[in-house]
Order: structure tokens, then C-alpha cells, then sequence
């Protein structure tokens, strides 16, 4: 059969599905308005409304969709009339109180219940009412990665939205009004029984219970509560005021216990109930800020607790979310210490810079010997693991004594001045927007420092280990290395002969991660009180002075947290050259000090002039890179983790690096050597 016309017979039979009538025309075109007791239409409505915002294939910027609706509700009032009510409907028809005191805030068990809880809760998630206000925040931004899109709209685009919608906050509905009072009382009891914490009261300003913040507010909450009963609006809105104010004393308390953990410590546990208490406690700021009645109602922190309210209940069942809360303050005080540090490694002025020049030296002496011991138990019979032992144990009695004699070990630095860099953006330590310039000048004295270093290590262990090599040649009438072993050496250290660059990285991992334990067990002693505990100990009383005792005590609470890290990092990189031999993989460790000292022990066995000059410059930029590589990759990986912990978002700050480029190129020499005259910003 001949259809001659089939694209037009098509609609006849295919006819095309009607497109859904876009939710704004549909609701422009209403003449009716929603009914506040229409709890399902107005469930729908908003739905419908917030899926407008969400980004889409038509609609990518969720900013410029919450512009345009704003606009169309300042033209259409029916828009803004139907959103008004379905909003009041959700709030007068549901529970409020999980909401308020349940949502985002850990509960109060434990972090290791919490966790198990959302692991099982991954598998099989929990129930939710209906009448439930979380159930509603779910229902509107269901899908998970909302969130995102509602934290990357602007804060005063958000309060212009909600402004524009006009909510009463000054409650008139008894239904709301009781469930605020009930969500206070809540409140009220779990932020006092955490208050009573032994890791919490200790840590205080004052000792006196009747001083304790988290106390004192059970008493005005039951005021609070008879001026509700009574009707007394006048009383509770002065009694809500004065609430309002003890809630930001103890959110002060908690920030006051917060900023002395670099000498007193802190542990997850503390960190856990401090993390419940700051959040309860805004949550108590909050209701108390619509209760107070003073026609200043605080948009801003009702923006920042719906912004919490959405990314709560998209994460709610998140592991990875829960870690990076309840952890990021414990990552915080190990950055912190570290960042002590760090400070002693950034140089200033000219003095400075040569400070530590000499120090990089001598670091590099003692490296000159650590690499020939290195050699020298290559040549020893042991079994696998005892070699990996072997050379942990060198490696270690070097850093130890690089540590005590004030001595630098370039690799060693990045760990720490990463800490200080990321303090400049500290976000739980200021308020205020940092200055992105002075920033960019730390930047320039870490690479000048970092050089300075470099050049202080390798200008010694290149010397200084073939120097050794000869001394030892001169006295046993034996080389180290020569022949096929001298060259196997030195090609180990070739950039594309071998997997040098690849090792290069392992290695930065281990110098990030010795860094991380240095920070750890520092804050572990203070806030374990351990050289107060040794100080009163039977064992270490025996036999010695006060005097003598409090020496030892001052030691270990300065150096045992560095001297830890020391070990640890030559443990790493001493049973790491084993771990191929065991598993038949190939992995290593390239330290650009000790590559150095491998280079020079391989040129004395071969002899300079036997090897060919090309060679030789490949060899020694390979073992430049290594020192690059290593840098690159534990400074980033400590800074990642320093930023982070202070809840800094980089990309908050992307004009930083246009900043540091014009900086470079205006005074590139600034990133190599410090200037004679430094200007009052310098």
C-alpha cells in the first residue's frame, strides 16, 4: 500500500504527547488562591515551585531561576499569594519539633552508635511521618545532590526571596507557638545534660557550676514556658531575649574551650559533644529570635538553618558527611599544631634566609650519613624483613638527630608550612575576609624558604657523601658501590629509566602522613595531660629532683609529638624498599637527600669521568624533580587537609590566584631570596 504523504498522515497516527503546561504560565493563570488548610495542594505547590529553581537542561543556573521567579512574583501577586499560604500551610499542619531539634545535630549517644546508625540506615532508611516538617523538606528537594544547588545561590539573593514572600515571624499561631516551646524545652534538657560533660565542664573558664552557661538556661526556659501559659506575651518576649543572649554566652564557652586546644588538646569524643552543643544551642538563637518579639527577626540565620535543614536531609544517611563534621575539628587542632611549626620554617628577612641556609646544611651533613649507612647495610646478609628494618632504624636515628640539633631536612617542611598557609584563610579563627595579597607574600617566603632549604641540603650531601665514599675506600681499600651495582644505582635514579617520579610521589605521601601523626600524638599528650601524669608518676619520682623530673616532663610534652613523627617516617621509608620483595609489585621510595647521596656513593664507585656527561645532567635533574615531586605532593596533601578542617571552601576565593600571578610577575625574585629593604607589607 502507497501513502504518498506520510510525514504529514503521521500526527494521524502517532500523535505527538501534549507538553506539560509550564508550572509558572499554569499558576499565573489561576484565579484562585490556595487555601491554607490545603495541606496536599500546598505540599504540591511547592513541590512544583522549587523544581523551577532546580538547575535543568533549559535552566542551568539555579541563581538566575530563583531571579526570574522573584520577578514574576513582583508581577503577579496571585504567585506570591499561592506560595505564602502553601508555605503556612506546611507549618501549621506538620510536626515542627524534629526539625528544630533533631535535624543535622549527631545524636547524643555517642559518635560511634551514630555512625553505625547511618550505615544501617544506608541499607534500609527509616521510616518518616507524613505530619513530619522533615518529611515535607524531603518530599520538595528529593533529589540528593540539592543541596548543592541551594547552598550555591547567594545568601542575599535567598533573603530577598524570603523577604519578598512576607512570612509573619512575630508567631501568632498557637500551633506553631506550642511546638516552639516544646522544641525549646528539648532543647533545654540536652544542652544542659551536655553541659555536665567531664570533657566539656573541666575545660571552662570557671569551675563554678552556677557559672556554667549550659545550666543556667533551664531556669529561664521555665519562665519562659509560665509567660506562655499565663499569656504574657510581654514577659516572654523579655524572657526570649534574655535566653537568646545566654545561648550565644555558651556558643562562646564552646569557642573559648575551641581556641585553647593548642595547649590543652582534644579528642573526638570532646570534639563530638562540642559539635552537639554549638548546634543545639543556634537551634535555641533561633526560636528564641521569633519568640523575642522585637521586630528584628535575624533573616540571616534563618537562611543558614534552611540551607541546613536541605543539605541535612539529602545527607542525613551520609558516612562521609558525619566523618568530615564530627572529625574536622580533631583534623583541626593536628593542623593547628603542625601550623605552630610551620611558622619557624617560613623566612622573612635576609638573616633569616640564611638561618636557614645553615641549617639545611647541616641537615644535609647529617643526610651524607645516612645515605652511606644506607649503602653499607645494603652489602650486610639479613633475611627481607630485617633489611627493611635495618634501614627504618637508620633512617629514624637520622631524622632524630636531624630534629635535636635544630638541623632542617627540606622534605620535612611542607608538611608544617602548608599548616601555616591554610591558617591565613582560617575560617573558625576569623570573621573576617583575609587579605589575599598577604597571602600571596606567604607563598612567595614558603618558596623561598623551601629553596633556600633545598639548596642548603644539596649542596653538602652531593659533596658530602662522595667525600664519605672516598674516607671509606682510603680506610677499608674497598668501594661501596662500583661496576653493574654503581650503574644499577644510578639508573635508579634516572627520571625515565625508572620509576623514580613515581616513588618520588610515595614519598611525599609518607613525609604528608608523618606530619599528620607529629600532629596527633602532640595533641594527644596535652590533652591527655600525660607529662603531668609522668610528673606524679612512682618510677619517674624515684631518684630524682623535682627539677629533674620537670625537665624530663617539658621534653616529652615539646618533642615527643616530633619525635614520633620522626620514627615514623623512617619506618615508612625504610620497610617500603621491601615491599615489592614481599608482593612482587613495584613499589619504592625516592627522597631527593638521600637520591643525592645514592647519586654521589654510585659516581665514586664508577668514577665521574667514566660516566658520560649527558647521563649525568639527566641523572641530576631527575633527582631535582624527585625533590619537586616530593614537595608537590605532601604540601598539597596537608594543605587539603588543613583548609579543610577549617571549614575554608577555595573556591570562595578565585581571584587568589590572578592575585599571586601579578604578584610573580611584579617581583618574581621575591620566591627565591628576600630583599634588602622589605616594605611595611613584607
Amino acid at each position: 500500500m502507497y501513502i504518498g504523504n506520510y510525514t504529514l498522515l503521521m500526527p494521524i497516527f502517532f500523535p505527538r504527547k501534549k507538553k506539560s503546561a509550564d508550572f509558572i504560565e499554569s499558576v499565573t493563570r489561576r484565579s484562585t488562591v490556595l487555601h491554607i488548610g490545603d495541606k496536599k495542594g500546598g505540599l504540591e505547590f511547592l513541590i512544583s515551585f522549587f523544581s523551577a529553581i532546580r538547575p535543568s537542561k533549559d535552566r542551568k543556573d539555579p541563581a538566575v531561576n530563583l531571579q526570574a521567579l522573584i520577578a514574576i512574583m513582583d508581577e503577579h501577586p496571585i504567585v506570591l499569594s499561592n506560595l505564602h499560604n502553601a508555605l503556612v500551610s506546611q507549618l501549621i499542619q506538620t510536626d515542627l519539633s524534629s526539625a528544630l531539634t533533631e535535624s543535622g545535630i549527631p545524636i547524643a549517644n555517642g559518635f560511634w552508635p551514630e555512625f553505625f546508625g547511618r550505615l544501617r540506615h544506608k541499607f534500609i532508611p527509616s521510616l518518616r511521618s507524613e505530619n513530619d516538617f522533615l518529611y515535607v523538606i524531603g518530599r520538595i528537594f528529593h533529589h540528593t545532590h540539592d543541596y548543592l544547588w541551594v547552598e550555591a545561590i547567594a545568601h542575599d539573593q535567598w533573603k530577598k526571596f524570603f523577604e519578598s514572600i512576607g512570612l509573619a515571624f512575630s508567631v501568632d499561631d498557637k500551633h506553631i507557638l506550642l511546638q516552639l516551646m516544646q522544641s525549646l524545652k528539648i532543647l533545654s534538657f540536652q544542652v544542659a545534660h551536655l553541659g555536665l560533660e567531664k570533657e566539656v565542664r573541666r575545660h571552662l573558664s570557671s569551675q563554678n557550676i552556677d557559672d556554667n552557661p549550659f545550666l543556667n538556661q533551664i531556669d529561664l526556659i521555665q519562665r519562659i514556658e509560665r509567660s506562655y501559659v499565663s499569656g504574657d506575651l510581654e514577659s516572654l518576649s523579655a524572657e526570649s531575649e534574655r535566653l537568646h543572649s545566654l545561648a550565644k554566652m555558651g556558643i562562646e564557652s564552646i569557642e573559648y574551650i575551641r581556641r585553647n586546644h593548642s595547649s590543652s588538646g582534644t579528642s573526638i569524643h570532646q570534639t563530638y559533644v562540642l559539635l552537639i552543643l554549638s548546634n543545639k544551642l543556634g537551634r535555641i538563637e533561633l526560636i528564641t529570635d521569633i519568640l523575642d518579639d522585637n521586630s528584628q527577626f535575624n533573616s540571616d540565620n534563618f537562611i543558614s538553618f534552611f540551607k541546613t535543614l536541605v543539605r541535612n536531609e539529602n545527607t542525613k544517611n551520609s558516612i562521609r558527611e558525619f566523618l568530615s563534621q564530627s572529625l574536622g575539628y580533631v583534623a583541626y587542632q593536628i593542623a593547628e599544631h603542625k601550623g605552630s611549626k610551620g611558622s619557624h620554617y617560613i623566612t622573612t628577612t635576609r638573616k633569616e634566609y640564611r638561618k636557614m641556609m645553615w641549617s639545611a646544611m647541616k641537615g644535609g651533613g647529617i643526610t651524607a650519613f645516612i645515605a652511606l649507612f644506607k649503602n653499607l647495610l645494603t652489602k650486610v646478609e639479613l633475611p627481607i624483613f630485617w633489611h627493611g628494618f635495618a634501614y627504618s632504624v637508620n633512617y629514624s636515628i637520622g631524622f632524630l638527630i636531624i630534629d635535636a640539633t635544630g638541623s632542617t631536612l627540606a622534605t620535612k617542611q611542607p608538611a608544617f608550612t602548608a599548616s601555616a598557609v591554610a591558617s591565613s584563610l582560617d575560617t573558625k579563627g576569623n570573621t573576617y575576609k583575609p587579605n589575599l595579597y598577604n597571602l600571596a607574600i606567604t607563598v612567595a617566603r614558603v618558596s623561598r624558604s623551601q629553596i633556600a632549604s633545598f639548596i642548603g641540603n644539596l649542596v653538602i650531601v652531593f659533596p658530602g657523601t662522595f667525600f664519605l665514599a672516598w674516607l671509606y675506600d682510603v680506610l677499608t681499600k674497598t668501594k661501596i658501590l662500583e661496576g653493574e651495582a654503581a650503574m644499577a644505582m644510578l639508573e635508579s635514579q634516572h627520571p625515565w629509566h625508572s620509576l623514580s617520579l613515581l616513588y618520588a610521589c610515595n614519598t611525599g605521601v609518607f613525609l604528608f602522613l608523618s606530619g599528620i601523626i607529629a600532629g596527633y600524638v602532640q595533641n594527644k599528650i596535652l590533652y591527655g595531660q600525660i607529662g603531668e601524669r609522668l610528673k606524679n608518676h612512682p618510677w619517674w619520682r624515684a631518684g630524682a629532683s623535682p627539677e629533674k623530673r620537670l625537665r624530663r616532663v617539658k621534653f616529652i610534652e615539646k618533642n615527643a609529638g616530633a619525635m614520633i613523627g620522626n620514627i615514623s617516617l623512617g619506618f615508612m621509608l625504610g620497610m617500603s624498599s621491601i615491599v615489592s620483595k614481599f608482593l612482587g609489585v613495584p613499589f619504592d621510595i625516592r627522597h631527593i637527600t638521600i637520591s643525592a647521596g645514592n647519586v654521589s656513593v654510585a659516581l665514586y664507585g664508577l668514577g665521574i669521568r667514566n660516566v658520560k656527561p649527558g647521563l649525568l645532567i639527566v641523572v641530576f635533574l631527575g633527582v631535582l624533580a624527585i625533590g619537586l615531586l616530593n614537595f608537590l605532593v605532601s604540601f598539597s596533601l596537608a594543605f587539603i587537609v588543613a583548609v579543610r578542617s577549617r571549614g575554608v571552601q577555595l573556591k570562595d576565593y578565585p581571584e587568589f590566584l590572578g592575585i599571586l600571578g601579578r604578584y610573580f610577575m611584579k617581583k618574581p625574585l621575591d620566591f627565591i631570596r628576600p630583599r634588602t629593604q622589605l616594605s611595611e607589607t613584607d
